[in-house]
């Protein structure tokens, strides 16, 4: 227990002089004042010790002083002894379990980590710019931590495989020692002091002539590892932009929702004026005015909610940028974004290209590099190897014992060696590891035609979509044409009479409706186009030409 009183007839006069250890105790909320008395264990003082230790470095240096001038050695030196043991074992305290199960674990290691969390200084994007999708593309390329991760991870391997070349190449090592020894040396019934002094250099040298093939397997083995991280980086690239490209349509989608529904409000509210106007003039009924109320009233409430839907894609757009999602984009208007009419490609050229640039197939056929490699050094083990090491070492050595001169030689000693190195027994582990090779082989080789297969799916179900889009795409320009004609004549025969404000209200209800799939059927397209690139692996080969002009 850590005791300090303030009274100079207890023990010795220590007290605790306010100043900045009080201050910093009290601010670390682990002593309690209690008539001047400060009663703590070393284990209740842990959380303390960084205020501790600025306290410690403080300009004012005298944290406690004593009344009694003999025992001011000892106080400071017992103080600086207890703070030395403080912050000592303050690692050791740091790393502890919760105290109790019934409230939430708080220290100071957890404010380290929410600073180590901190996110890096974030992608700058310009208000008063219009960014286009292959300009977006070209930024989360360049700022997504995803590239940078995947990139990171092949240049691990690329330095895995210089490790492995490296097995090709002799070891020199050097090595200097220097020593002197003392010791008494017994002759007879008499010991005799003698004194050696030895100074040494030594070089090592190890190589292997002949493995059979276990270092080139080796080094096959990274090759194909970072042949497959290779094609996973281009990989992540192709998700990238598929991520990027899905995102940026369904903001156009969420943009194009809000205009048809803002135009929905205003053909409702022309609805209800033209009520109430019939109203004024004893044409109508308080039940018509009422309902077209109503039907102001949702279409609003519609367009609050594409207003959210417009929020949440832009939140999504700025995330796959490796932006913050409160980043705003200004994108492309629908109306300037051309979407074509139809696709000149045939399906079998497109399962083609896809068998032929689907960098997560090539992945999969670096799978195969790997397993042949893998067999390759279990075949040879089989074999022996031949190593030769060579150390030769200089010394210069000095004697001096009791009663006689000193002595001194000096020589090249050392040697060479050659080590060969064959297991001839080893119960059957050679044998089941080359058969565990072969067999990871064909594995590998049954994954390739397993992908060949999806993929060829995906890329027939993507074309199909596609196609699908386009139909739908002629369809919902039919249906907006036709509901907008509908619309306009329901309203003007309803002005006149003919026609009931219920029939202008579902004449109403249909042409948002149309208005809402004629921007679904065109954002469909785009996104459908999108999907087709990035199932053929056509997104990567694009963004590769475009970097490159």
């Amino acid at each position: 227990m850590l005791d300090l009183r303030q009274s100079s007839a207890e023990r010795d006069g220590y007290f605790v002089r306010p100043g900045s250890l009080q201050r910093a105790l009290w601010a670390g909320g682990v002593i309690a004042q209690h008539s001047g008395r400060f009663n703590r264990s070393l284990a209740e003082m842990a959380p303390c010790l960084p205020i501790l230790q600025a306290a410690l470095w403080s300009p004012n240096r005298e944290i406690i002083s004593v009344t009694h001038p003999i025992a001011n050695i000892k106080l400071q030196a017992r103080t600086a002894t207890a703070i030395v043991l403080l912050i000592a074992t303050a690692p050791i305290f740091a790393q502890a379990p919760p105290p109790s199960p019934d409230r939430p674990w708080h220290s100071s290691e957890e404010q380290q980590i929410i600073i180590d969390a901190r996110r890096p200084a974030a992608l700058r994007i310009e208000s008063d710019k219009t960014y286009s999708l292959a300009e977006l593309i070209y930024l989360a390329e360049a700022h997504n931590p995803e590239t940078r991760a995947a990139w990171e991870k092949a240049r691990a391997h690329a330095a895995a495989v210089g490790v492995a070349r490296s097995e090709l190449f002799p070891t020199l090592a050097a090595i200097a020692l220097a020593g002197v020894d003392r010791q008494e040396a017994p002759l007879g019934a008499q010991f005799y002091r003698q004194t050696s002094s030895a100074f040494q250099l030594s070089l090592d040298l190890n190589y292997t002539v002949f493995d059979f093939g276990v270092r080139r397997g080796r080094v096959n083995v990274e090759k194909a590892l970072l042949l497959a991280s290779n094609f996973g980086f281009n990989d992540v690239h192709r998700q990238l932009i598929h991520d990027v490209s899905q995102a940026y349509y369904r903001l156009l989608n969420a943009a194009g929702q809000e205009e048809a529904a803002g135009a929905s409000v205003v053909n409702a509210q022309a609805v209800q004026q033209a009520a109430e106007e019939r109203l004024r003039n004893g044409l109508g009924t308080l039940p018509d005015v009422l309902e077209a109320r109503s039907a102001t009233a949702q279409a609003q409430y519609n367009l609050q909610a594409v207003l959210g839907g417009e929020e949440i894609a832009r939140g999504d757009l700025a995330s796959a940028l490796g932006a913050a999602a409160t980043t705003r984009i200004r994108v492309q208007p629908l109306n300037e974004v051309p979407t074509p009419e139809s696709l000149s490609d045939t399906v079998e050229e497109a399962i083609r290209r896809a068998l032929e640039q689907r960098p997560d197939l090539q992945a999969r056929v670096a799978e195969i590099r790997l397993a042949q490699a893998d067999r390759q050094v279990a075949r040879a083990a089989f074999y022996p190897s031949l190593s030769v090491s060579a150390g030769p070492t200089v010394q210069s050595l000095y004697i001096l014992q009791q009663t006689l001169p000193w002595g001194h030689t000096a020589d090249l000693t050392g040697g060479v060696a050659l080590r060969l190195n064959w297991t001839v027994f080893d119960g059957g582990a050679r044998r089941s590891r080359l058969a565990e090779a072969e067999a990871t082989l064909r594995a590998a080789q049954a994954r390739v035609g397993a992908a060949q297969d999806r993929i060829e799916d995906q890329v027939w179900t993507s074309y199909s979509s596609l196609n699908t889009a386009f139909r739908q795409r002629q369809a919902a320009t039919a249906l907006l044409t036709a509901a907008t004609q509908s619309y306009s004549a329901a309203l003007e025969s309803y002005n006149y009479g003919l026609r009931n404000l219920l029939d202008v209200t579902n004449a109403q209800n249909v042409l948002a409706q149309a208005r809402s799939t004629d921007i679904l059927a065109r954002t469909q397209v785009l996104a459908a186009l999108a999907d087709l690139a990035f199932r053929t692996g056509d997104a990567i080969q694009l963004s590769a030409r475009s970097t490159h002009q």
